[in-house]
């Protein structure tokens, strides 16, 4: 467990720092950096860390031992073609791991560097995305390419090029396609034709990526009533920073095309609180949440800004930050499966 706090008190000290003086990002740089390989040397070399360790195991030896064009029918195509390409050149699980967790590892830098605040951005996401979801390898990597692209989204960048991000996501986790019409919506010009080309898009994702498996995903998890303990909370999080921005949106002062982004997302948060009320399913509803969860971090991180002083707003997050930590890692039920934290070389 001490890995996990570590981890935890090392931005925390980056962003009571901050907090002290205007951020001085490039004077920090280099420990920016560290942290991110601390990161991504934590997720990527796990060992047996995280409920789902047997299944990625069985993947990465049946991708193994397959030709290249079954490996990419049993799955994800991108992962599937990870699994396949480590396994012929000899590695092992953890090269898997490792390059999925660089793939996470950049895209949630790349969008905290946008922030007003990076290391606070990042200390948010600690306690529950990098410690937690991180470790559902597809997934991470699904979320770390949507995360870069809102954040060439919100550098201007076009919808197409979002999109282009949101495919390659969806080949680890086809799941990822379901975040595409958010982006949609938030598009201030042309709306009607965005519309029209997303409707269209969608259209063309769900036929390539969610057709051939919606009736798996239906029986195993609607059918099944398959729930997630723990995913009320997970949403509600989701919840307290929608209604966050949308209690001050105006003193956010967000961009134009960047505001109604994370107003959308705001919108899908109390959605997804919804659905888990009304579906029979918690797991289906918590998976497609993951997707929501880069509203916490862009949210949170203006809390200074927005609804306290500098330095009380960055306490405030931290504590909240800390409380989630010490609250999954001592009392979730499937906290057993990431502690004690194993590292694979040892």
């Amino acid at each position: 467990m001490l890995v996990y706090w570590a981890l935890f008190g090392f931005f925390a000290f980056g962003a009571f720092v901050d907090s002290r003086r205007e951020p001085d990002f490039q004077r920090r740089r280099p420990f920016w950096i560290a942290g991110g390989l601390a990161i991504l040397i934590m997720v990527g070399l796990r060992y047996k860390i995280g409920a789902d360790w047997k299944t990625y195991e069985f993947i990465f030896r049946y991708a193994s031992q397959v030709s290249f064009s079954r490996a990419l029918d049993i799955g994800d195509p991108g992962y599937q073609a990870v699994n396949w390409a480590v396994g012929q050149l000899g590695g092992e699980i953890w090269l898997v791991n490792l390059i999925c967790a660089a793939i996470f590892t950049w895209g949630l830098f790349r969008l905290s560097r946008l922030q007003p605040y990076p290391w606070l951005a990042v200390l948010v996401a600690v306690p529950y995305m990098v410690i937690v979801v991180s470790n559902y390898t597809r997934q991470a990597a699904a979320l770390g390419l949507i995360m870069a692209g809102l954040s060439a989204l919100i550098r201007g960048g076009s919808l197409a090029r979002f999109a282009v991000y949101a495919v390659l996501a969806a080949t680890f986790h086809r799941t990822a396609v379901a975040i595409l019409p958010l982006a949609i919506f938030s598009r201030p010009r042309n709306r009607f034709l965005n519309i029209l080309g997303g409707v269209a898009l969608g259209v063309a994702l769900y036929d390539v990526f969610l057709k051939d498996t919606m009736d798996a995903f239906v029986d195993n998890y609607i059918k099944t009533k398959y729930s997630s303990q723990g995913a009320a909370i997970r949403i509600a999080m989701e919840v307290l920073a929608a209604s966050l921005l949308l209690f001050r949106r105006k003193r956010f002062e967000f961009p134009d095309h960047e505001d109604k982004l994370w107003f959308y997302f705001s919108i899908a948060s109390f959605g997804a609180l919804a659905a888990l009320i009304l579906t029979p399913s918690s797991t289906a509803v918590d998976r497609l949440s993951i997707y929501l969860m880069p509203l916490q971090l862009v949210i949170l991180s203006r809390i200074p800004f927005v609804y306290t002083q500098r330095s009380t707003g960055v306490l405030l997050v931290a504590a909240y930050s800390f409380a989630v930590q010490f609250i999954w890692l001592n009392f979730a039920t499937h906290a057993r499966f990431w502690v004690p934290y194993h590292f694979y070389p040892f």
